[in-house]
């Protein structure tokens, strides 16, 4: 920095201002100081400096899969929400295991983030006893669960499941199946097939039609194989609840290769509104959870709890997700 202030005759003070985005330094001098940096191959070092301000610069975000597209809306989202403050993220994978988010709770926790982000709120006990002793906000998000560490970012995943149930009913669908994961790895296809079986019994329909498809993440594959079994426990199926649009997708496909109609045989509504439902043939019926939204979101509550604001209880946002309708249901 000194070499960048002699160079320019500003201070090293000027210079450690302009790269942490000083308000207070006009845009062409900032703009000098970057390219002479740039020039001479200095990158800046924020440890030093996130030191003295008590900062580290950084928020850890847990996500079930990386795989997953709206997962990493998410977190596109909320990385550049944070970007306005020039925080960035520490993802962490947990693979839909709770054990394995326990052991990276553990981990992130010694490196001090600013804020921690879940993703879910299946949490093992020693997980919610690190996280409520920690001295950084703690925000769950995809999820509205009953007992929360700190502050929520979710919707309903039974509330969304009960409107496409009520919308294959009205439409004349009487035997309805869902497809879905094995419950115990995937908390949210438990709470969609627990809406499924909510909403059918509200019809005063059968909800035994619950067909598995495999320990979670389940995708395409899974779809394709899970039709075939529907077809096999419960022929007279005429409507099919998956538990995404990735699944539903491969439900789709295999209907396709066995000359089953969609949706005047079987009707498939899928959940998540993936680009892949937007553009099969035909398209799905499914369920928008604004994954993107989520994020930002979460980025501005982030924002707002690092303000350092009292809060008279925790925050809580609730968003509410949208029924698509398409061409695979009636």
């Amino acid at each position: 920095m000194s070499d960048i202030a002699s160079a320019l005759g500003v201070s090293a003070m000027t210079v450690s201002r302009a790269f942490r985005g000083d308000a207070g330094i006009n845009a062409q001098t900032r703009a000098r100081i970057l390219s002479k940096a740039e020039e001479l191959g200095y990158v800046f070092d924020s440890t030093a400096s996130n030191l003295r301000q008590n900062r580290t610069g950084f928020v850890a975000v847990t996500v079930p899969s990386i795989e997953n597209a709206n997962f990493s809306a998410t977190v596109r989202e909320l990385s550049r929400g944070l970007l306005k403050r020039n925080i960035q993220i520490l993802l962490a994978n947990t693979e839909y295991d709770p054990e394995e988010e326990e052991r990276l709770i553990a981990q992130l926790l010694r490196r001090n983030p600013e804020a921690i982000v879940l993703t879910g709120a299946q949490h093992t006990a020693k997980t919610r006893a690190l996280l409520s002793k920690a001295p950084m906000p703690v925000i769950e998000i995809w999820d509205l669960p009953a007992k929360p560490i700190g502050h929520v970012v979710g919707f309903s995943n039974e509330a969304s499941v009960r409107g496409l149930v009520d919308h294959m009913v009205k439409s004349g669908r009487r035997r309805l199946a869902f497809l879905g994961g094995e419950t115990a790895h995937d908390p949210r296809g438990a709470q969609r097939r627990a809406g499924f079986v909510e909403a059918m019994a509200g019809h005063g329909l059968e909800a035994t039609r619950l067909v598995p498809a495999g320990a979670a993440p389940v995708g395409m594959t899974e779809g394709a194989s899970g039709l075939e079994l529907m077809r096999t426990l419960f022929p007279d199926t005429d409507g099919l609840i998956c538990v995404s649009d990735l699944v539903a997708f491969g439900a789709l496909a295999q209907c396709h290769r066995l000359g089953v109609k969609v949706p005047e045989d079987l009707a498939i509504a899928g959940f998540g509104n993936y680009e892949i439902g937007r553009i099969c043939e035909p398209p799905l019926t499914t369920i928008d959870v604004h994954a993107g939204l989520i994020g930002s979101r979460t980025a501005d509550m982030v924002l707002g709890l690092l303000e350092g604001t009292p809060l008279a209880a925790p925050l809580r946002q609730v968003l509410q997700p949208d029924l698509i309708l398409r061409r695979s249901t009636p």
